[in-house]
């Protein structure tokens, strides 16, 4: 803008706002923030005040505010008090000594105790995973809940959505969960809820952006689980949403790109902890309490349980719950550490402690997608592929057209990680996450296995075919780094 044609108080009055508020922003930005993201505020903010102060404004905290602060935190204190007198380590599901603290952060930062749990198995043929989900419904007495961030009813979800209007007209009472920005922008989509209406299904859009309903969020925080709990007593989460592998889109099936994703099936008291995340979640869209049944207090392990223990995140909790907990069980690793994320796209604290680990010794695997769906996602995550392979990191890619979406680690045979969150920025601090922390020989196996599945289909970056790729391959992957700090 030329200054020298405006008349002078005018020019004089936009210097001095212009001075404020980068004067104000210097001070206000970095509180409570992670300094590579207080600098790249500051850069937008500095550089282009007319887009990054708006902006900032908008999207700039990492966490919820008023109502739903407020649902998280009664909910955080009642599942305190609720579970108070339960043991911290139940007798005959204890971990080894130097995972027992990770337990105790883990309870500390939810409120959810190490509890018991049976995995019936990893489902990770797509179609097979839903046809179980199916199954697990066809056999519901009472109630099925459905948390899912996207939903679409094709020719590939269609037996899901039968056995959901069977369980209807059986008397079952069917909830579902989705969201709202996940799932709108999918073929079938404005006729979705008519046709969920029309078999008897409750349905309710999660952090729904409907401002002309006076429903108006933050379109940057999202509810990223999901979930299936059928009687209470059979429960299904991974990284799976429910719609056809392509996800319908026409540029996926001209490539043949396919979603590889993963659900494990649980029973035990485990569930009694997914359905607590899904009842919390339905009365922030509804204000309905539903009524929890749990599983009866017993000193006695079910044969083929194991200690298993949820660990929610998102932006109503201040403490980043699921980076945390990654963290920690690399930093307790000792032989052997694999990790499994579409979205590698890690803090500081993280990349160190991975980097670190190899560093020491420690046997190192990443399994990333050779082509990621998200362009920026994408390159902002080969950023820091070198420095990975630098330090010993072996990273492993899924080759085309393939899309690997399953989210999990295992650290030396004997616990693991499985759930809804990917090891980026979006994961940590805007999204609603759920992951099952297990131990336990089996639980651990059936990931080892899945891990050596992939290892047979992908193929290993090496440092030095990394160090010659191209100079606008380097250029874009260094500014796409730039906006993952932006939280």
């Amino acid at each position: 803008m030329d200054l020298s044609a405006l008349p002078v108080w005018l020019s004089t009055a936009l210097v001095v706002v212009d001075y404020v508020v980068k004067f104000v922003a210097v001070g206000l930005v970095p509180e409570n923030r992670r300094p590579s993201s207080s600098q790249a505020w500051l850069l937008l903010i500095l550089l282009v005040p007319v887009v990054g102060l708006p902006l900032f404004l908008l999207i700039g905290s990492p966490y919820v505010r008023g109502r739903r602060h407020r649902l998280q935190q009664r909910a955080n204190r009642e599942l305190g008090a609720a579970t108070a007198a339960l043991p911290a380590l139940p007798a005959g599901l204890a971990p080894r000594q130097a995972l027992v603290g990770l337990v105790e952060l883990n309870r500390n930062l939810t409120g959810l105790p190490l509890t018991s749990g049976t995995s019936h198995g990893l489902h990770f043929h797509y179609e097979d995973s839903i046809a179980a989900m199916a199954a697990a419904v066809d056999e519901a007495v009472e109630r099925v809940h459905v948390e899912i961030y996207i939903v679409a009813w094709d020719e590939t979800t269609d037996v899901f959505f039968s056995a959901l209007a069977r369980a209807v007209r059986r008397g079952v009472r069917v909830r579902l969960l989705m969201d709202h920005l996940g799932s709108r922008g999918y073929p079938g989509w404005r006729r979705l809820g008519r046709r969920l209406t029309a078999i008897g299904v409750e349905w309710r859009l999660m952090m729904p952006l409907r401002p002309w309903r006076g429903e108006l969020r933050r379109p940057d925080l999202r509810n990223h689980r999901k979930l299936v709990v059928v009687d209470d007593r059979r429960a299904f989460m991974g990284s799976q949403n429910m719609i056809d592998a392509s996800y319908l889109k026409r540029r996926n099936r001209r490539a043949g790109r396919l979603w590889r994703d993963c659900n494990i099936e649980l029973s035990g008291p485990v569930v009694d902890q997914v359905h607590a995340v899904f009842a919390l979640d339905w009365y922030s869209e509804t204000g309905e309490l539903l009524e929890l049944a749990p599983h009866e207090p017993t000193t006695e392990v079910a044969e083929g349980a194991t200690a298993m223990q949820l660990v929610p995140s998102g932006p109503g909790y201040t403490t980043v719950p699921n980076l945390r907990l990654f963290t920690s069980l690399v930093h307790g690793a000792r032989e052997r550490l694999v990790v499994v994320s579409p979205y590698f796209v890690p803090d500081e604290a993280l990349e160190l402690a991975i980097t670190t680990a190899a560093l020491r010794g420690v046997s190192v695997e990443l399994f990333v997608s050779e082509r990621a769906d998200q362009f920026m996602v994408h390159h902002a995550q080969r950023s820091y592929y070198e420095e990975l392979l630098e330090a010993g990191v072996r990273i492993r890619a899924l080759p085309r057209p393939y899309v690997l979406h399953s989210k999990y680690m295992t650290v030396d045979g004997s616990c693991a990680v499985f759930g809804s969150s990917n090891m980026d920025m979006r994961s940590f601090h805007l999204d609603y996450e759920i992951t099952l922390l297990g131990f336990g020989e089996r639980f651990v196996a059936d990931l080892d296995a899945l891990s050596e599945h992939y290892r047979g289909l992908s193929t290993e970056i090496t440092l030095d075919a990394w160090r010659r790729r191209s100079l606008p391959s380097r250029y874009l992957d260094n500014v796409m780094r730039l906006t993952s700090a932006l939280q």
